[in-house]
């Protein structure tokens, strides 16, 4: 009998890439084969983002297009999960009538389970309000796993955010911060060591508040008696430093592990960035120099309407906190444009932010309204759309020189860089990655497989990614200089 095939397509950020990770995992472990494309798939999951606006749009641009496939096969089963999902919910099947199973982000580990029901009774809603913070399953980490590539792996230590950024809806559709036990996360890293992996991203909605809750309960409860705090002389120590968070701790003891070479994380919140962890990351070799910090806007009354909880002025010293205290650090920021009641002294302040703070790189959006958010009902102070427009160009101009001024200041030096595949930019060249999260296109040669680190000469600089030429493949970069050579000092 031919196995049932299985098609995943994801919309947004890593935190759904994770997720569909698992919900491959979870249909391989039921039997289930990958399809070659979803015209051959006999089940098609989309895992859906809802953050911006156009999320809306390309997830029922999709459902639009299967529809014919439905009709032309009854048999195959759509599904749709993530945050959309969460959101949207009976607003799915009663705009699409062919979906057979809408589920959200508290249960991913449902999955398989709400498509054998859907066969036998039809379409499927299951919406959880929350995870179940008992329920360990309920992480996407704790699940089956299909990997894309043996090299690299997430690892989710916390789901949720306790933030109330007003223009954000994840508070809504991934509920409140729960952060995973310290000694849980430690063994994943430790397995993912065992099967070759090299490279560990550490995910979360706030990253760097990771323990937070884990703290309040350290407070009132008897960690000995509790399974969440059976997690080592960690929790002893914090107790000592008066139970500070420790995402500090966590990044130095997944960087300590045999075998992992590269950890980063995403993302973290600029209010939460303490000189434990710019130390942690400078101290621990495995950890890259590299830092997402969103800024969002450079108006501290935006911020203000916003509830960021920083001013710009605290935003640039925590830059130059991170500058001193890591050699050879890459910043990179979120930017929102258009924000409800921006003037243009306002979008002035945030171009002077942004051409001080010097950023590496940065995600440039104009603002869309997601229902559900506070910044939704303020229509009234809604931006002209015409003037984001402008004010978007502008900002990426000021972000371009930044970033051309960085990558030119590369040229003639020799990085580290990680294989990641063949090139978009053209045949017979492959892509890398350095530590600071460059992207960077090389020459294609048998001995740069996926996964090999090798040391390049970068040799040109747009603004966008980099260009070299190998000079070495690095059987084992740890334990490395920290401080970048030049490439005639590299002979």
């Amino acid at each position: 009998m031919e196995r049932r095939k299985y098609a995943v397509r994801t919309y947004g950020c890593q935190m759904n890439e994770h997720d569909s990770e698992r919900i491959s995992g979870l249909l391989e472990a039921d039997g289930l084969i990958p399809a070659a494309s979803e015209e051959e798939a006999d089940v098609i999951v989309l895992n859906t983002c809802c953050i911006r606006e156009n999320a809306d749009n390309r997830l029922y641009g999709a459902l639009g297009n299967l529809k014919t496939l439905k009709t032309e096969r009854p048999n195959v089963q759509i599904a749709v999960g993530g945050c959309l999902a969460q959101k949207d919910r009976e607003l799915i099947q009663q705009r699409a009538k062919h979906v057979d199973v809408v589920f959200g982000t508290h249960n991913v580990q449902n999955a398989v389970k709400l498509l054998k029901k859907s066969q036998s009774q039809g379409p499927v809603i299951e919406i959880l309000e929350e995870l179940v913070e008992e329920d360990n399953q309920a992480f996407p980490s704790a699940l089956p796993v299909r990997r894309e590539v043996d090299h690299r792996a997430w690892i989710t230590i916390q789901i949720g955010c306790d933030n109330t950024c007003t223009y954000c809806i994840v508070p809504s559709v991934r509920g409140p911060e729960i952060s995973r036990p310290f000694g849980q996360l430690l063994d994943e890293a430790r397995n993912f060591a065992d099967q070759g992996v090299t490279e560990i991203t550490l995910l979360g909605q706030n990253v760097n508040s990771y323990g937070r809750d884990l703290t309040k309960k350290l407070r009132s409860e008897d960690p000995s008696e509790t399974d969440v705090f059976q997690v080592g002389d960690l929790w002893s120590e914090a107790n000592k430093r008066k139970i500070k968070p420790l995402f500090a701790d966590l990044l130095k003891s997944v960087g300590s592990i045999e075998g992992i070479e590269r950890v980063r994380f995403i993302s973290p919140h600029p209010k939460d960035l303490t000189l434990e962890i710019v130390a942690a990351m400078s101290e621990t070799e495995s950890v890259c120099e590299h830092l997402h910090l969103p800024l969002q806007s450079g108006s501290d009354s935006i911020l203000s309407a916003m509830h960021r909880g920083y001013t710009n002025e605290r935003f640039l010293k925590k830059v130059q906190q991170a500058r001193s205290g890591i050699e050879d650090l890459s910043v990179t920021t979120d930017l929102i444009v258009g924000f409800p009641g921006e003037s243009d002294k306002d979008f002035e302040d945030t171009l002077e932010v942004v051409a001080e703070a010097q950023f590496d790189a940065a995600y440039t959006y104009i603002f869309s309204p997601r229902p559900g958010t506070d910044a939704a009902g303020m229509d009234s102070k809604f931006v002209d759309h015409d003037v984001a427009v402008r004010r978007y160009e502008t900002l990426r101009e000021v972000v371009k020189r930044s970033s051309l001024l960085k990558h030119k200041e590369r040229v003639g030096r020799v990085e580290e860089v990680l294989v990641e595949g063949k090139s978009k930019k053209g045949t017979g060249l492959i892509k890398a990655r350095t530590r600071q999260n460059k992207i960077l296109h090389l020459k294609s040669q048998e001995s740069l497989r996926v996964g090999a680190y090798a040391r390049v000469e970068v040799t040109e600089a747009p603004s966008h990614y980099l260009l070299g030429e190998l000079v070495e493949i690095v059987a084992a970069p740890k334990h490395r200089k920290r401080i970048p050579v030049m490439a005639e000092q590299s002979a």
